[in-house]
């Protein structure tokens, strides 16, 4: 018995060592900020991007046709409110209504940099009207912000962008490198006539940039427990999307004189199978950098759970929700209270860690669930993204831009679970980045597609600024 608590006494021992190990050195990866001069940002730019809401270019469905008017009469405005960039940048229209602008560098050596955003917002829910502060597609200005819908997603960064071109031009500013400015017209249903069309139109082009931006990414404020500084969240990667319809066929029947087994009680049982199995969540890339970066930022006993996932990784895993997940969304079935109906469907949507892909949820399903049940795919699919490098000179660039523009502020690499245009430019980019500074908090975090979306004027002009910089820092 003694040997026995001896052996486990060393075992504890040995534990606690490896802990301390690892935690310890699991030292800080924020780069250095450095010195920089602000531009000045004119106040004109709020009433810009007030004026950029009221264009309701909406994106209802992938089938939908976009609305002409809408999309036509937002790019004159565009043109009319930027003169310099529309003077001195080439326009190409892909898709009719998608915007690639051209800003030729004076080095051909260098490669360029894209920076992304999108045009289109999603629709509002007329039940959720009286419960905006303002009318969502008013762009109404108060005191301290600017509402309306798209100002979070996505028409604040893509005015963000153009106006600091505009303001590097009034400077007489010429990029050494290419810049591209790519505004797709169909992000928040795929993208796929936008940016996808982009992006192969300068594939085609044999462009191969150095970096890609786009939206995605955010400053999170008072998010994190343990840590009282601003986090710079940089989503190297995104999850795949996919959306699979559950399809039950039977007889039917009159519901007094129920079957054993009911066309809805079978595909109901289908869904509890689904989220009652749903799939492991695992330490894979780009997770591993976020809790490196994150970890050694945190007070000491967070610190010991970031530094050693090999013990403490499920719940910590389990928090940032680092598996594929499975959300049932639509379910149809019945017409009659006394009827059993001869069909019922459900819509399961799935996002997709990486390293695993449409065809690996596929099977899971096929071996969670009855096979009474037919399983289709079902719209918009895309396989989970390549990881970017948090090792290149293109990462170090854009972290040192956040520190610098936004001082105590952590950077932190992550995978961000939703959908962005940026997923069709790792062919024809060295780096994908997902990031703009728009400030997220517990109250703002339900704004991105929801009620009384909008954003702070200070922030806005953040955006400006933070771009402006990171623009004269790749120079």
């Amino acid at each position: 018995m003694k040997k026995f608590f001896l052996s486990l006494l060393a075992i504890i021992l040995v534990v606690v060592m490896v802990l301390l190990y690892n935690t310890f050195t699991l030292t800080s990866k924020q780069v250095d900020a450095i010195a920089m001069v602000s531009p000045e940002i004119d106040e004109d730019v709020i009433q810009h991007l007030s004026e950029s809401i009221t264009y309701k270019t909406i994106s209802y469905s992938e089938d939908a046709e976009p609305d002409s008017l809408s999309f036509t009469s937002f790019h004159k405005f565009l043109e009319t409110t930027f003169p310099l960039v529309h003077e001195n940048l080439e326009l190409t229209k892909i898709s009719t209504y998608s915007l690639l602008y051209t800003w030729k560098g004076n080095d051909e050596a260098k490669k360029p940099l894209i920076f992304l955003s999108h045009q289109d917002v999603v629709p509002v829910d007329e039940p959720t009207l009286e419960k905006w502060e303002a009318a969502p597609f008013s762009g109404e200005i108060t005191d301290s912000h600017v509402i309306g819908r798209g100002t979070m997603d996505d028409k604040g960064s893509l005015m963000a962008v153009l106006e600091t071109v505009e303001l590097l031009l009034e400077e007489g500013f010429t990029p050494s490198q290419t810049i591209y400015l790519a505004f797709g017209h169909d992000e928040e249903v795929g993208g796929a006539n936008g940016a996808a069309k982009i992006a192969e139109h300068l594939k085609q082009q044999g462009i191969q940039a150095a970096l890609t931006l786009d939206e995605g990414g955010f400053l999170a404020d008072g998010l994190i427990p343990g840590v009282d500084q601003t986090v710079a969240v940089v989503n190297l990667a995104e999850k795949g999307f996919a959306s699979f319809r559950l399809i039950v066929e039977t007889n039917g029947g009159h519901s007094s004189q129920p079957p054993r087994e009911n066309t809805i009680g079978i595909l109901a049982q289908a869904i509890v199978d689904l989220e009652s199995n749903q799939l492991p969540y695992k330490l894979v890339e780009p997770i591993t950098y976020q809790l490196e970066h994150l970890g050694a930022e945190l007070p000491f006993f967070q610190k010991v759970a970031f530094a050693n996932p090999w013990l403490f990784k499920k719940p910590i895993l389990e928090a940032i929700t680092a598996h594929t997940s499975t959300a049932p969304t639509i379910i149809d079935g019945g017409f009659k209270n006394n009827v059993i109906p001869t069909v019922a469907e459900a819509t399961i949507n799935f996002r997709i860690l990486p390293g695993e892909s449409i065809e690996t949820v596929r099977e899971h399903i096929e071996q969670t669930i009855s096979d009474k049940v037919r399983i289709e795919t079902v719209g918009f699919l895309t396989n989970p993204s390549p990881v970017s490098s948090v090792d290149s000179k293109n990462y170090e660039t854009l972290a040192t831009t956040i520190r610098s523009t936004f001082p105590n502020t952590i950077v932190v690499p992550g995978l961000i679970s939703g959908g962005t245009d940026a997923r069709y430019f790792y062919d024809i980019s060295d780096d994908v980045y997902r990031f703009y500074p728009i400030r997220i908090d517990e109250e703002s975090l339900t704004r991105f597609h929801g009620i009384d979306e909008k954003i702070s004027k200070e922030n806005y002009k953040e955006i400006i600024e933070f771009t402006y910089q990171l623009i004269k820092q790749f120079d």
